[in-house]
């Protein structure tokens, strides 16, 4: 504990520190991107919560059990809920099965709230709203919404489509709520980091197939996008970055139980024939990504449809980085994208 506690003092050094403390001179990567120091740093001291010391031999439980023990000692590095922000856990039902929604409120909000659900990262496989939830408390704050932290069912337990059928679950439980609620059922948008990325992004083409209500807007993070794995970032990073090459392959053969589903759009959106009239989108990247590539790729194919879009990447940074609070200009980057997320929400 007190390691830990160590580690969020040093991580407010000067930069120059952080990388003489990493032990080796600054990485810099393709198109001269400098990994941002305080990553450096961090890379050297995340421990067991690093996707790419996972021993993909266990079976996906026992991979669940270590870092959720690993979380609970990690918490020491986590801020407090954001200052006003209060939440409450509701029970869902999705195909018989009883999902649980947090809801995450601000004390300054009006009773006709805009809603964000959210639907977090860990390749489908792993992590729960319990791992993002300093974050999407401060989402709440910052967006001047209301959202819905989903704990969808997880694969290979529940493989695809599960994940997605809670996510129109959650959906129109919102719209047949939303006066209890106290949320606008006009302004419901969808939003994830990583696998939540890409369940936001395929939830969003479904409903417009199905004639369904669409999102408001949708808030792609470091999104999963091509899961034939075809860019160029995913072998340019492919290890010591985070997010490994190989843990992808992985959360893949473990959502998936069909190779020849990889060009669905509703699996890969990248690979969406139409995007119009899909809702207007954030999509946020890091360039230290095994993701960066397909993200990036993904907005621009938004855009070539015309739907409003917004693309951020932060150039030195790497995967996860929403839940790294403690590295200095993390927030404020946060903050910046929930601007323009506020302009479409």
């Amino acid at each position: 504990m007190i390691y830990l506690y160590l580690t969020r003092l040093l991580l407010n050094l000067p930069q120059f520190f952080l990388i003489w403390l990493s032990g080796k001179r600054q990485i810099t990567t393709k198109g001269n991107r400098k990994l941002d120091p305080g990553f450096q740093f961090l890379l050297n001291h995340i421990g067991e919560v690093d996707p790419s010391k996972i021993n993909l031999s266990l079976p996906a439980s026992d991979i669940r059990d270590i870092l959720f023990k690993a979380q609970d000692s990690m918490k020491a590095l986590e801020a407090p809920l954001a200052k006003g922000v209060s939440y409450i856990d509701h029970q869902v039902t999705s195909e018989g099965e009883l999902i649980r929604v947090r809801e995450y409120t601000n004390n300054e909000l009006s009773k006709n709230a805009p809603a964000l659900i959210y639907f977090h990262g860990g390749g489908w496989v792993l992590f729960d709203i319990e791992s993002h939830h300093t974050f999407t408390g401060f989402l709440c704050k910052t967006l001047e919404a209301k959202v819905f932290s989903v704990d969808y069912r997880l694969a290979p337990e529940n493989p695809y489509p599960a994940a997605l059928n809670d996510f129109d679950a959650v959906f129109d439980w919102l719209e047949l709520n939303h006066a209890d609620l106290g949320i606008d059922p006009q302004r419901i948008s969808v939003g994830g980091d990583s696998a939540g990325g890409n369940l936001s992004a395929c939830i969003s083409i479904r409903r417009q197939a199905e004639g369904k209500r669409l999102p408001k807007a949708q808030l792609l993070i470091y999104p999963v996008t091509d899961l034939t794995f075809s860019s160029d970032s995913i072998e340019e990073l492919a290890e010591g970055f985070f997010l490994t090459k190989e843990v992808m392959y992985w959360f893949r053969d473990k959502y998936l139980e069909a190779e020849e589903s990889f060009k669905d759009p509703l699996i890969s959106p990248l690979f969406a024939k139409d995007l119009s009239h899909q809702p207007p989108a954030v999509v946020v990247t890091a360039g230290f990504d095994v993701l960066r590539d397909e993200g990036a790729a993904y907005a621009k194919l938004l855009k070539s449809f015309d739907v409003e879009t917004y693309y951020h990447e932060y150039q030195g940074y790497i995967h996860g980085f929403i839940n790294m609070e403690m590295v200095k200009g993390v927030n404020d980057s946060i903050i910046k994208f929930c601007n323009d997320f506020k302009k479409i929400n």
